[in-house]
């Protein structure tokens, strides 16, 4: 799903750590049971539209197009950590997360092995009837119906904490009902070291404006009522919340998307649109090298945690 607004896959106008593992295991879990991520009236919403996502020329052309932007962002920050180690495949041995669906695939197709999930078993579904017909995705990109917190809750070992490289949510967090508990089991999936992707949209007059005004309203870029600006994020605000929760701010870069060309641009300001990268506090990036070469070595690709090994993809738009 991807979560429709700004994202490279996304529409323009719109991937955590704890001190300690043993804490963030339990307060994860703790939390976890009595507050969600989930906000269930944005479910309700995107269930609806399960069937349009894929639609490249419909509601949500503007999130296709975000790729240009969003995948570029993933890898090149992904490779100022990790050594690209196989011509063609620069992420080939990265564990990827992709919170809402959204840039699953591209990463793949650059090598990466990602997990998508997505709380709406609808766009499950259909994500993985598109990535069935693609035997490039089918070995490197799965999915599960589960929100964050549950896959964060399942524990130690495979499915649970500190599996992932690289954790992607593109145009989530303006949906979300508890940007706290997201930071929280982000870090709990992210290994020591591991990059969280963010793109959404800044919460300003303008903004409101062209996000909301402008892109559902006047120009219908995306359909009515996609967004609530009371659930917009400053650039500043993430940032402090993420810090109390064991991320360092790497990088904040402003997007723009031009509906008379359809396409999105890097932008100095970050008033509407904007990326963000963090990595979570701690050491293990030589460990995750020395993992990612072994796993090439063993033939290029890593089993996935997922309820339906062998379909693959995302549910947002691609």
């Amino acid at each position: 799903m991807f979560c429709e607004s700004v994202t490279c896959v996304s529409l323009c106008v719109t991937v955590c750590h704890c001190v300690s593992l043993c804490v963030t295991v339990c307060t994860c879990s703790t939390r976890s049971a009595s507050q969600s991520t989930v906000d269930s009236s944005e479910v309700r919403r995107f269930r609806l539209l399960a069937s349009k996502w894929w639609d490249e020329e419909g509601e949500f052309a503007a999130l296709h197009a975000m790729n240009d932007l969003r995948v570029p962002f993933v890898r090149d920050n992904l490779l100022t950590v990790h050594r690209a180690r196989h011509p063609g495949k620069p992420l080939a041995g990265l564990r990827v997360l992709d919170v809402g669906c959204g840039g699953g695939p591209p990463l793949g197709r650059l090598g990466a092995n990602v997990l998508g999930i997505d709380p709406v078993e609808e766009s499950i579904r259909i994500a993985q009837l598109h990535s069935s017909h693609d035997p490039d995705l089918r070995d490197r990109v799965s999915y599960r119906a589960c929100t964050l917190e549950e896959l964060s809750g399942e524990g130690e070992g495979e499915r649970g904490a500190a599996q992932f490289d690289a954790v992607v949510a593109s145009e989530v967090v303006e949906h979300l009902a508890d940007l706290e508990t997201f930071a929280l089991c982000c870090s709990h999936v992210l290994k020591p070291g591991g990059s969280l992707f963010i793109t959404t949209i800044n919460k300003t007059k303008l903004s409101y404006a062209l996000a909301i005004v402008v892109a559902e309203q006047l120009l219908r870029i995306v359909p009515r009522g996609t967004h609530d600006w009371e659930k917009f994020i400053s650039p500043e605000e993430l940032e402090r919340l993420l810090g109390s929760n064991g991320f360092t701010v790497q990088s904040v870069q402003g997007m723009m998307y031009s509906p008379l060309s359809g396409a999105w641009s890097w932008t100095d300001g970050t008033a509407i649109n904007y990326a963000l990268h963090a990595v979570k506090e701690g050491h293990g990036v030589e460990d995750s090298n020395a993992e990612q070469e072994a796993m090439i070595n063993e033939g290029g690709t890593t089993s996935m945690p997922t309820a339906d090994r062998g379909i693959s993809l995302s549910s947002g738009a691609v």
